[in-house]
């Protein structure tokens, strides 16, 4: 399995291979570690040198403290990482972003219209993939110009689902909003 680890807006790809294993950005490391009963200290041994951290999760990232300086550090696995990637990735045509589907799928809910205000990071399009629902978000603040997608609908890979204006508050006028349905 492979993961994505960031650190100081640095992205490195961790891979566990049974064969090879733990590969950073393809390089191979031996690694062992060991979480000490107290304090929160893990004990780690890589490539023959000891570090210890106290590692704490916050949230949807962990502190990492070692020798006295902190770092965050997101990690994510590879398959989270890039359908977060392509929901706030947004293709621009004519200032307003579009939701394509990250693949193919169903249709679970649409929980926009045309006119609606959303911000960025809003859930836009429910989409059933491999038996998972996956949220797409809005990748700006915008108003809702087009929804090309109802539920149940089938949907392609890079298919547009839902267009975010980029101009601000102002909804779109009657002729675009009926255009859309």
């Amino acid at each position: 399995m492979k993961y994505i680890a960031i650190v100081k807006d640095q992205e490195y790809t961790i891979e566990i291979d049974p064969d090879k294993g733990i590969l950073i950005d393809d390089v191979p490391h031996e690694i062992d570690f060991r979480r000490l009963p107290s304090g929160g200290v893990t004990s780690l041994l890589m490539n023959n040198r000891s570090i210890s951290a106290v590692i704490e999760e916050m949230g949807d990232y962990w502190d990492v403290l070692i020798a006295g300086e902190l770092y965050a550090v997101r990690v994510q696995d590879e398959r989270a990482y890039r359908l977060e990637r392509m929901r706030s990735s947004g293709l621009t045509v004519d200032g307003e972003a579009v939701v394509t589907s990250p693949m193919p799928g169903i249709i679970v809910a649409v929980p926009v219209a045309v006119g609606d205000v959303v911000r960025h990071g809003d859930k836009v399009i429910i989409l059933e993939s491999m038996k998972m629902e996956n949220e797409l978000r809005a990748p700006c603040d915008g108003v809702v110009t087009h929804v090309f997608v109802s539920p149940g609908g089938a949907v392609e890979k890079d298919q547009p689902l839902v267009g975010i204006s980029q101009g601000g508050e102002d909804a779109p006028d009657e002729d675009t909003a009926a255009s859309a349905e």
